[in-house]
């Protein structure tokens, strides 16, 4: 069983079990968190797709971490102008671990 869902812009394809990460979803470590926008089910070769998204399905994850990523540089300039900016960014993440997906009832 695997579904297809939609969380922080980003779509992700997630099993029962893995480790996830996706944009910081508030909540502390250890909390449980319900994605319900599933686009996408998929249980023993039945496909179940949304339009957008299925109503009553859900996944059901726990927070393992809530952290930053690695940091990136942005670097702008113009040429021949001495124009030159330099600025770093550090986003935020939280990775979840998925307990259970929850097919919809319809």
């Amino acid at each position: 069983m695997y579904a297809v869902i939609r969380s922080g812009g980003k779509q992700y394809k997630v099993n029962p079990g893995v480790l996830l990460d996706v944009e910081k979803i508030s909540g502390e470590v250890g909390d449980t968190v319900e994605l319900t926008e599933v686009l996408l089910l998929e249980k023993d070769g039945a496909i179940a797709a949304g339009n957008p998204v299925l109503p009553n399905a859900k996944v059901i994850g726990e927070i393992v971490k809530q952290g930053r990523a690695k940091k990136i540089i942005v670097f702008k300039s113009k040429r021949r102008k001495g124009y030159r900016k330099k600025q770093g960014h550090r986003q935020y993440f939280t990775t979840l671990r998925i307990k259970e997906i929850v097919p919809s009832t319809v």
